[in-house]
């Protein structure tokens, strides 16, 4: 029993140093790699952000103005606002 404990014990702190060790290398392996990475350029423009479709918009202005939330002079302006863009 005694035996089997110090084989254990040794196991478990030699698999503890060797984690350590690995960690250590990857530790390393990143900051080189970071290093030697040029700096990153500005990404480039993004296009405008795609949000709804105009079609999709305009769905939403009508239903808008059937539920009484926008007056027909209010959905006439954002219509025309959204067909100049």
């Amino acid at each position: 029993m005694v035996r089997t404990a110090a084989v254990a014990g040794t196991a478990t702190a030699v698999s503890g140093g060797v984690r350590r060790r690995q960690e250590s290398r990857w530790v390393e392996k990143e900051e080189a790699q970071a290093a030697q990475a040029p700096a990153a350029a500005p990404a480039p423009a993004a296009a405008p952000a795609a949000g709804p479709s105009m079609i999709d918009q305009l769905k939403e202005l009508g239903e808008l103005k059937e539920q009484g939330i926008l007056t027909e002079e209010e959905f006439a302006a954002q219509k025309a606002k959204l067909l100049a863009s």
